[in-house]
């Protein structure tokens, strides 16, 4: 029988990976998304794949996504909690409090209320797994990015207390940590960064890769493959960590 994925932020990048994967796999998928567009272009590519516009900021909209998923399939086997914005970047005393609450909401905020409804229907049906998308800025403390940092930390912390409160009643409860990811949000954090600390694009650039000591962006593809193994019957003993998918961090800049 295949599986009953739901992913938040699954219109595009990561999350689009992950329910491309999951698709392919024989799974059924469901993904909402705040980009309407992105939605449309899903839904027309992907007919097989349910796709939704709810933002993860807006607690009735993605209460409505998820009551509709509960009565139509009656539970979910995988959630995946993907949902994440980059943030400003700048020194604290320069960022401004919206931005940091606007940055926290949709990070932070949202995976509480997407775990709080995958906590609901897993407890009920005793099995499942919650998979949160955060960062190797949840394991490092980078500069300049106080909020997504904070917020990718508090997603590890979120992890490791619902293993725990979760896992007598048979939830997994993992985080993915992607490192760079190439494409166009990592385009628009490398423009970002370079903005903000007064240096080229491509000095941002090469910070990155010469962090790392496979010295490259990781592919969307790869973290989607690690996100279908922890849905496989050979992660069955696997929770309550952070697992990376990043090259291997050698150097933060």
């Amino acid at each position: 029988m295949s599986r009953r994925i739901v992913i938040t932020a699954g219109a595009s990048g990561l999350g689009l990976a992950m329910a491309e994967a999951f698709l392919e796999a024989g799974d059924r998928v469901a993904v909402c998304d705040a980009d309407a567009d992105a939605v449309a272009s899903v839904t027309k590519a992907h007919p097989g794949m349910r796709a939704e516009v709810a933002d993860v900021t807006d607690p009735a909209a993605l209460g409505t996504f998820f009551a509709q998923v509960e009565a139509d399939w009656g539970g979910a086997d995988v959630v995946c909690s993907n949902a994440g914005v980059g943030g400003p970047a700048g020194h604290i005393e320069d960022i401004g409090y919206e931005d940091w609450k606007h940055c926290l909401a949709v990070n932070l905020d949202g995976a509480f209320l997407t775990c709080r409804w995958a906590a609901h229907v897993m407890r009920a049906q005793g099995s499942g797994l919650i998979l949160l998308t955060s960062s190797i800025s949840g394991l490092f403390g980078f500069p300049q990015r106080t909020p997504y940092v904070a917020a990718k930390w508090g997603i590890v912390g979120l992890t490791k207390a619902l293993a725990s409160e979760l896992g007598p009643a048979g939830v997994r409860v993992n985080a993915i940590c992607p490192g760079a990811v190439e494409g166009p949000r990592m385009d628009r954090v490398i423009s970002m960064e370079a903005a903000a600390r007064g240096v080229s694009e491509e000095d941002v650039r090469r910070g990155f890769t010469d962090g790392v000591a496979l010295r490259r962006f990781v592919r969307k593809d790869e973290v989607a493959a690690m996100a279908l193994f922890l849905a496989s019957d050979g992660a069955a003993a696997i929770t309550g960590q952070a697992l990376v998918v990043d090259g291997h961090t050698e150097r933060v800049t």
